[in-house]
């Protein structure tokens, strides 16, 4: 009896096998005055399957309607309330106990943002940081919450005097000292995570003639390589986040895991904002989604699942600054979408219609001739395991690899994996998400090379 094959197995397995997924979540911001009121934008994350949300501050509405909803929240202590929070610690005694405690565990308060991107702010405050963190932490320590609710500080990229090539990521000297490392050290004593604020478009905008948009925007791309460590990258958002990585490392802090707290596309722009537009911010938020719920890690820290914070919910009315910064939004003041992405495994499955009885997906292709390939260096056992599936469960076919066949030299694990994968891919009509098999595949478009193989490009 013939079985339908669901491509939402196939995501389940990406995001199993292949290793722990990412988590995505949304940033609540309020600076608008047109708002729907905290709970019906409980009703509309429920309803969109978001499951994690980020605030700017402690509302009591919003933490109120957040109540038993099961979403986590990561809630803030605002830069203007650093320097108390640092000369104080019955300031931060009190801090916790009416805008933490007494909501948890009701409300889901799984982190405290303690500032947010410090280093840029105009009012100087960066020499609070590390004490208010310290004595944030301490105050959550006296209510025992300590264990289940993290400390964290977001920053920007701008924290960094290097960031290309990703291998050369370096944090800006006179941070270093003064209060890098303290975080660093407090992170890692409190195992807790780094926070960061990262936004390809600020990149691209800036040098559209040396930056390809399809690289920008996670779209197929032929990857650049990092001529530090050879690592080949097929998005700037991960170039960006490893940039981070490794000037955590460079500071011999190889254990501290990025969350990225903010990253986003707009939909309008002004006309030097490059690439602001309904259409690229789609295809950035919606393929990254796609790249964190069925990939793992970045290149340099691949068993490290990424766990991302879109921004933002809203599109917010009263934001200062050009007209890109007051449309970032996923919807519309009237909870109308803006633009439709996925925000779970269940969306990405709907958007590929089911294979029956051995038919391929009816899926319009990927525009030219693209083929699937392994990552050469990814882990053998993920590669092994990618391979298993889709020689079995995923359909590919595999004869062409067998002994004594047309593929089967050369007889190595990437060249075995590469053809099934782009078997299944091509069998899939080149849907969004038939190529990431766990993060240890990607999309090329030139003929891939081994031996005298060829791999076709269609069923």
């Amino acid at each position: 009896m013939a079985i339908a094959f669901s491509p939402f197995l196939f995501l389940l397995f990406a995001a199993t096998a292949l290793g722990e997924p990412g988590l995505i979540g949304v940033n609540y911001g309020r600076i608008a005055d047109n708002l729907p009121p905290p709970d019906k934008v409980v009703d509309l994350l429920k309803q969109q399957g978001i499951d994690r949300i980020k605030v700017y501050d402690t509302d009591a509405a919003v933490l109120t309607a957040l109540s038993n909803s099961n979403i986590s929240i990561v809630v803030a202590l605002s830069n203007d309330l650093l320097s108390s929070a640092a000369a104080d610690s019955s300031f931060t005694d009190n801090w916790v106990q009416s805008k933490i405690s007494n909501y948890y565990p009701a409300t889901k308060i799984n982190a405290v943002a303690v500032g947010n991107e410090v280093f840029v702010d105009p009012n100087n405050t960066t020499n609070f940081l590390i004490p208010a963190m310290k004595n944030v932490y301490s105050s959550l320590q006296k209510y025992n919450l300590h264990d289940s609710i993290k400390v964290s500080s977001p920053i920007a990229l701008t924290a960094l005097a290097s960031s290309y090539p990703t291998s050369s990521g370096s944090f800006k000297p006179d941070l270093i000292e003064p209060v890098i490392k303290p975080m660093l050290d407090f992170l890692h004593r409190t195992e807790s995570y780094l926070m960061v604020n990262a936004y390809p478009f600020f990149a691209y905008a800036a040098n559209s003639d040396q930056i390809s948009l399809d690289y920008a925007l996670f779209r197929e791309n032929s990857g650049v390589v990092d001529p530090g460590n050879g690592l080949k990258y097929f998005s700037l958002f991960e170039a960006q986040v490893d940039a981070v990585y490794a000037a955590m490392m460079a500071l011999k802090y190889d254990d501290v895991k990025v969350v990225v707290t903010e990253t986003g596309w707009p939909s309008i722009g002004e006309e030097k904002e490059v690439g602001a537009s309904k259409e690229n911010a789609a295809s950035y938020n919606g393929n990254l989604v796609r790249r964190v719920l069925t990939g793992k890690g970045t290149p340099l820290r691949p068993e490290d699942p990424l766990d991302v914070f879109l921004f933002a919910l809203f599109n917010e009315n009263q934001k200062p600054g050009p007209t890109s910064e007051r449309n970032y939004g996923l919807f519309y003041p009237n909870e109308e979408e803006v633009y439709q992405i996925p925000f779970t495994l269940a969306d990405m499955a709907s958007e590929t219609p089911t294979p029956v009885n051995g038919s391929k997906a009816q899926v319009p292709p990927s525009k030219g001739d693209t083929w699937c390939v392994a990552n050469g260096n990814a882990a053998a056992e993920k590669l092994r395991e990618g391979l298993d599936y889709a020689c079995g469960e995923g359909g590919a076919d595999c004869h062409a690899i067998q002994p004594g066949s047309t593929c089967y030299n050369p007889n190595s694990l990437e060249a075995h994996a590469s053809y099934a994968f782009n078997s299944y891919y091509q069998k899939m009509g080149r849907a969004s998400g038939t190529c990431y098999f766990g993060g240890v595949a990607y999309v090329v478009t030139q003929p891939p090379l081994y031996g005298n193989c060829e791999f076709p490009t269609g069923y």
